[in-house]
């Protein structure tokens, strides 16, 4: 079983990342490392902010660690929530907080004007410490009212192109095929089997 640092505090992304890699993977979080881990996400873009926590993490544990940053962009709106999007209604914020901020900020917009895309970029550094980044993205669009009950952050309102269905009314294994993080993962698996 290979292991996994990941530079993450979500659970939720953890275990996203732990079903998409499956049991051949040991995935583990920041904050499983027994030591109390922080750092300021203080990029302006998702690969400055996926690096900030790698090499904090690398520093850390001396080990290879991969880092995600990911988020929701909405077109009408200039790629906002970006690169905020886990801190879109304030600093303390919940997904749910977000999510209504999102809602409340579209009020109003057509569906055909409410084209948006996850985001999701990769930072691997290896055991020699050489950095590497690996890219993923899922178009669709923000539907006006949360539903489904599975998924977590942007899931209830995010409608991937070619469904009718949001992020949290897909299945898990369906939603992990096509999603953002498991086209970056492809690339990271492509590339630590060389």
């Amino acid at each position: 079983m290979a292991k996994l640092i990941l530079a993450s505090k979500n659970q939720h992304k953890v275990m996203e990342i732990q079903d998409i890699l499956g049991p051949a993977w040991e995935v583990i979080g920041a904050d499983q490392l027994g030591a109390p881990v922080h750092w300021e996400e203080t990029g302006q873009t998702f690969r400055a902010n996926a690096l900030i926590k790698a090499e904090f993490l690398r520093a850390h544990t001396g080990e290879g660690v991969l880092a995600d940053d990911s988020g929701l962009q909405v077109d009408i709106l200039e790629g906002a929530p970006g690169v905020y999007s886990a801190r879109y209604a304030g600093a303390a914020a919940s997904d749910a907080n977000n999510l209504k901020k999102l809602l409340r900020v579209l009020e109003g917009v057509p569906l055909n004007e409410r084209k948006a895309r996850f985001v999701c970029v990769l930072c691997y550094i290896d055991r020699e410490g050489k950095i590497h980044y690996f890219e993923g993205t899922c178009e669709g669009h923000i539907i006006s009212e949360a539903v489904g009950a599975g998924g977590f952050g942007y899931d209830p309102i995010f409608v991937p192109e070619g469904y009718q269905q949001s992020f949290a009314e897909i299945a898990a294994l369906e939603k992990n095929r096509i999603s953002h993080r498991s086209r970056a993962l492809a690339q990271f698996l492509k590339h630590v089997a060389y």
